[in-house]
């Protein structure tokens, strides 16, 4: 029987297909302290006896970041790799972007997802002056969460949309 770690794993590949799409962030223990580095909230996770069951990621960054991404002028890999480059110039982030949220099938609907990114979002805002999400959603669940997240913390979302 496979354990929840597992599951998730296997859930982010076939849900992202991050393998087929290098602009996408493949999470790696690496690319998770690069994550932790930026900001100790960007990673929240849920879990039970058997492993995870929901993960969320958000990424702090900067406004000019976030116009690029939603221009399509980058991909998550270089949004994350531009907003550890530009940390040291840039003491405060003013954008969240809503990077990935996944939860078991039997554990959805429970509001775990929406949870865990409106806690980091208020742990992110203690210490930076964030007036903005944005989001690539894959489904219209992604989507859903997305809105949803943004009417709790009151913070107007942007929509990457592919052209």
């Amino acid at each position: 029987m496979t354990n929840n770690f597992e599951r998730m794993i296997q859930l982010a590949e076939e849900f992202f297909a991050t393998k087929n799409d290098p602009s996408q962030l493949t999470i790696t223990e690496e690319v998770m302290e690069q994550l932790r580095s930026i900001h100790p909230a960007t990673m929240g996770e849920v879990a039970n006896e058997q492993g995870p069951i929901a993960w969320t990621i958000v990424i702090p960054t900067t406004r000019r970041i976030q116009e690029q991404f939603l221009n399509g002028e980058i991909g998550e890999s270089e949004l994350l790799e531009l907003t550890l480059r530009t940390r040291e110039r840039y003491l405060k982030y003013t954008s969240i972007y809503l990077c990935s949220a996944l939860t078991l099938p039997e554990f959805r609907a429970k509001g775990l997802a929406k949870k865990l990114v409106c806690d980091s979002i208020r742990e992110i805002q203690k210490e930076h002056p964030i007036d903005g999400l944005f989001v690539w959603a894959f489904s219209e669940e992604g989507k859903k969460l997305a809105r949803n997240v943004s009417v709790l913390t009151t913070l107007p979302l942007f929509e990457y949309k592919e052209k």
